[in-house]
């Protein structure tokens, strides 16, 4: 005998299912966390969280011996060996292995960009992408090459450091078989087979070979100045420069 819900209509198999169920409207939380006091609807949702203090990992991947808190985190791990997509764009039919990157895929799509910054207003398309700007701001560099000690805002950029110390250039051009060490190198060496892509100031009519360039151009126009410093707040029109300014109250040597 199926149970309906008398909020939503919606039919359970068993009278506990109809129970937990009923939380999601009540917003009833039962089961308490005894080491933080957090509180959750279902009893296995606690069990798991719990294991966040405990540091217990009883979920383990049968291919490279990888554990893991809860076991939904295991089937998607499971997912990068098995090399399984089930999840596809309805827009251009690209596929993913989970539905949190299809989510974030669909904003390039849509122009979504639901993370905003605090200090300056700033959005971005992916909660990462926030994080990222925002050592802007604070001038935390977290990132360490482990060759010259050098520190760097985000992975990316230490990863394209790494490659100064390498020498690998592993991005080659179509067109005159140049190699590059990043993708963004690429990029700009591409625009120089491609004339008059040249992006246009329409203030002065000075031209730039990226977007990047044009947008910190732009601010010598307006005045804008996005990047504060969290110490004596104040504002920058480009990062390097709150970088440098940085360095005077932490007294560290460029």
């Amino acid at each position: 005998m199926a149970h309906k819900c008398a909020v939503c209509a919606k039919e359970m198999r068993c009278l506990s299912a109809l129970t937990v169920h009923l939380r999601s409207h009540t917003g009833e939380k039962p089961f308490k966390c005894t080491v933080c006091s957090k509180s959750f609807s279902q009893k296995n949702n606690l069990r798991s969280h719990v294991r966040v203090h405990s540091g217990e990992k009883p979920f383990e991947c049968s291919v490279c011996s990888v554990r893991f808190r809860i076991s939904s985190d295991l089937q998607k791990h499971l997912q990068t060996h098995t090399g399984e997509k089930h999840f596809e764009c309805t827009l251009c039919s690209m596929k993913f292995s989970r539905g949190g990157t299809l989510r974030s895929h669909l904003r390039t799509h849509t122009g979504e960009k639901p993370y905003e910054c605090t200090l300056c207003n700033a959005k971005f398309s992916q909660g990462a992408a926030l994080r990222t700007h925002l050592r802007t701001h604070s001038g935390q560099k977290s990132f360490e090459c482990t060759i010259c000690n050098e520190k760097f805002g985000s992975l990316d950029n230490l990863r394209s450091h790494l490659l100064t110390h390498t020498g690998v250039k592993a991005f080659e051009c179509s067109v005159c078989d140049k190699k590059l060490r990043d993708s963004g190198a690429l990029r700009r060496h591409l625009r120089t087979h491609a004339a008059g892509v040249l992006l246009d100031c329409t203030v002065c009519h000075k031209k730039f070979p990226d977007s990047g360039k044009l947008r910190r151009h732009l601010r010598t126009h307006t005045g804008e100045k996005p990047f504060e410093c969290m110490v004596c707040h104040k504002q920058f029109g480009c990062c390097d420069n709150l970088r440098r300014h940085v360095r005077s109250h932490t007294v560290e040597k460029p």
